[in-house]
């Protein structure tokens, strides 16, 4: 038990001098992180959607703490293999190194620094491997040799605490992206609430959502970092001029300021991932139309830092009708890190997988013939108009509320189309029409409100929309897969 002991705190400590080391240099990755990513990309589609599936939005912190578990096992491992015959142990090291530089060479754009946290990490491993063992193995037989082993251990493992805590403080206090965040400036404003957007139904999400709340899907396990100064657009593929545009050139160019809500493809009915805020960007129609788009394209390829690609029908990008935008604010400040900053783009009426490029470096106009993006390669539509759709919020499923006069609400959304009516259902009996919050337009979702009279006892609530092209969304259950889930959504509760 003690080798493997040793060879797990070895593990840890390894991988906690190469997240230090990553978080000094300011890398957006580190060796963890890398063979995580690794994992993810040689799960089979299937599989990885079955576990998405069970664990929701915890799949990218269970896949990141099982690999680390896993390496720390495999070097408690070594540790025991160590024990018996030095040589095994670093064998199984060595293979453990083999498996990191493969996640180093899956980055994206590795650099030289890139290596150097590996490099740290298995330097740690080969110094302590043979430190801790000895102890454990003395510590079988001798009295000072089991202080020694606990003294050793115990000290090495307080140590990788400290070490991997100040690296974290390092990374954030020392973020020059987040620092160039918080002094930029920007015209921009934070937009007023329209009044009578908030039904004021308690227990409604608010018709704004806050920055800190606004959902957030990320493909990638670490948040890439780039700077205003270090940020540029290319522009090019079927285009008369291709373009290069910097952070300071974009800003300086007239701004567009919309409320827009954006979803996930994702988004099972009923589900949470959904929010509006209030945009400030430039329209992507008008850099397309000052780099000339030639005849015959069809789709826009753009790229994100990380290099994650999305397509996005050049018609939706070009409509006049249709406030497509490079945004470089959300809700009057600055877009947050994890939500693309300094770049990123947002088009009403598209899902997000076809549209919302954050971090954006690069935008090919191409055609869809041509390529496939992200997640067109793993099954999902390549189009991908949102759904008409509508949501309770109030009751809750499950929930228990006291009989009588009751109110209820929630939202529905229908981005770029608009809603037209919202109707409610309880128990089975007539529809009835819901009051609407008052909306800028279109592209946003609108908040419903209701009244129900409850006996005490079950009771189902039903909700449905219609939309301004006079379609009601229809019951028929369909999941999210590949594009985008469809039914009413159903509460079952009860009162007292």
């Amino acid at each position: 038990m003690r080798p493997f002991v040793a060879g797990a705190v070895t593990g840890l400590s390894g991988a906690a001098t190469s997240v230090a080391a990553a978080s000094l240099l300011r890398l957006d990755s580190n060796p963890v992180l890398d063979v995580a990513a690794v994992v993810r990309d040689l799960t089979p589609g299937p599989v990885a959607e079955l576990l998405i599936g069970v664990v929701q939005h915890l799949d990218k912190p269970l896949l990141v703490a099982g690999t680390a578990l896993g390496l720390i096992a495999l070097t408690g491992w070594a540790g025991v293999r160590a024990a018996h015959r030095p040589w095994q142990g670093y064998v199984v090291l060595a293979v453990l190194g083999a498996v990191g530089l493969a996640g180093v060479l899956h980055q994206k754009h590795p650099t030289p620094a890139s290596f150097l946290p590996l490099i740290v990490g298995l330097a740690t491993w080969l110094v302590l491997l043979p430190w801790l063992v000895g102890a454990a193995v003395r510590a079988e037989t001798e009295v000072t040799g089991r202080r020694a082993f606990l003294t050793r251990t115990a000290g090495t493992f307080a140590a990788s605490l400290v070490v991997t805590g100040l690296a974290g403080w390092w990374g954030q206090a020392r973020s020059k992206a987040e620092e160039a965040r918080r002094l930029l400036r920007l015209p921009v404003r934070t937009g007023a609430v329209p009044v009578g957007a908030n039904l004021r139904v308690d227990g409604v999400e608010p018709w704004r959502t806050p920055n800190e709340d606004f959902y957030l899907i990320n493909v990638e396990l670490s948040i890439p970092t780039i700077t205003p100064d270090d940020w540029s657009l290319r522009i090019h593929g079927m285009v008369d001029q291709p373009l290069v545009i910097t952070y300071d050139q974009l800003a300086r160019r007239q701004l567009t300021q919309e409320w827009i809500t954006l979803c996930c493809v994702s988004n099972e009915v009923g589900g949470d991932l959904i929010s509006n805020a209030f945009w400030s960007g430039v329209l992507v129609r008008d850099l397309l139309a000052e780099a000339g788009v030639k005849d015959g394209a069809d789709a826009v390829k753009t790229t994100s830092q990380d290099g994650w690609t999305c397509g996005t029908p050049l018609s939706a990008l070009t409509d006049v009708n249709r406030n497509a935008m490079l945004a470089l604010a959300m809700n009057g400040k600055p877009l947050p890190l994890e939500h693309g900053f300094p770049v990123r783009m947002v088009v009403p009426g598209l899902y997000g997988y076809v549209s919302a490029t954050k971090w954006l470096v690069d935008l090919e106009v191409t055609r869809f013939s041509d390529f496939s993006a992200y997640w067109t390669q793993n099954g999902w539509s390549p189009l991908g108009p949102v759904k008409t759709e509508s949501r309770i919020d109030v009751p809750r499923s499950g929930q228990q509320v006291e009989a009588g006069k009751r109110r209820v609400g929630g939202s529905a959304w229908s981005q770029h189309t608009g809603i037209a009516k919202v109707e409610y259902q309880l128990d089975g009996k007539a529809w009835q029409s819901a009051d609407l919050g008052t909306v800028p337009g279109n592209d946003t979702w609108v908040q419903w409100a209701g009244e129900v009279d409850l006996s005490g006892g079950d009771h189902v609530l039903v909700v449905r929309a219609t939309d301004q092209s006079g379609y009601t969304q229809t019951a028929a259950r369909a999941d999210v897969v590949p594009d985008g889930a469809t039914g009413w959504h159903t509460v079952h509760f009860s009162a007292r």
